[in-house]
């Protein structure tokens, strides 16, 4: 009774003229979370006092965003999964995205690739079963028209659109490779990002010893398989020193990592500040 109260008089207060006020009052009303969305949404409804209308879809944005960040820390705790934390963070975009449209479609991609797998095939023959089903009959492939378009990044829309960037479609593939027990893991290159079918699934194989790596996959190719070689010729091009970080397995933390800012570079280019501004706070939720 006492938070509905307090609630009231906060609500009371969201069209004063007094900005002041508004900044001394926002900051308890986000406190409220999810709760009080439907509250504010009603309110933007009923109203058309543009003012009112602009501090509520504030209200709304902030109190998202602190949900998003509540869940990327609570993933980094749980040890979620590749699919769990780009669901989250394309909540920062579309709140009202299906979840459950997603997983499904994830969990029909997998059984698809499961059933053409065979346990004896060689690991080449595995990465082309998945890619046969994930590029020829599913239709993804790498936006190379709109390279930096933020909805690249979204998982979501990835799946309605069938395309992303090299680290949205990356993230989708090591979340099946994950499922079907097929060791495949990311590789923070710069400016690209790849995939490393390892001889041995880590944690069992050395995370840190090349040779443990079978071969790359470059999904932003239709999936094309590439060796060292190349990758050392691809860093010379950029004049680049070859560093380990650059082609042995990085974490599962560092993919997401690598998504997130993605999308600030995404933003940035778009000029969209306020957005860089929210994603570098996200972000922070990971460190």
């Amino acid at each position: 009774m006492e938070d509905k109260s307090k609630l009231d008089a906060l609500m009371s207060l969201l069209d004063d003229p007094d900005q002041q006020i508004y900044d001394q009052i926002k900051g308890e009303l986000i406190n409220f979370g999810n709760a009080i969305v439907p509250i504010l949404e009603e309110r933007w409804e009923k109203s058309y006092d543009k003012r009112l209308q602009n501090r509520l879809e504030n209200l709304i944005h902030k109190i998202n965003l602190s949900n998003v960040g509540a869940m990327l820390m609570d993933w980094k705790k749980a040890d979620g999964s590749y699919l769990d934390a780009s669901i989250i963070i394309a909540r920062y975009q579309y709140p009202e995205l299906n979840e459950q449209a997603i997983r499904d479609f994830v969990d029909q991609l997998t059984q698809d690739i499961w059933i053409e797998l065979n346990p004896n095939y060689t690991a080449m023959e595995k990465a082309g079963v998945i890619n046969k089903v994930f590029f020829s009959i599913y239709g993804f492939h790498g936006n190379k028209e709109d390279f930096h378009h933020p909805k690249n990044a979204y998982i979501n829309q990835v799946l309605d659109r069938r395309k992303g960037s090299p680290i949205s479609l990356a993230i989708l593939y090591l979340e099946i490779a994950s499922r079907l027990r097929v060791p495949v893991y990311g590789v923070n290159l710069p400016e690209h990002f790849v995939l490393a079918y390892t001889d041995l699934p880590l944690p069992f194989g050395d995370r840190r010893d090349p040779n443990n790596i079978l071969f790359y996959i470059n999904l932003f190719n239709q999936g094309s398989f590439f060796q060292m070689e190349d990758i050392e010729e691809f860093l010379s091009q950029l004049q680049l020193e070859v560093k380990s970080e650059f082609y042995l397995p990085c974490s599962k933390l560092e993919v997401v990592k690598r998504l997130i800012n993605n999308l600030i570079y995404a933003y940035n280019q778009h000029e969209e500040d306020e957005k860089v501004n929210d994603l570098l706070d996200l972000r922070k939720n990971l460190l």
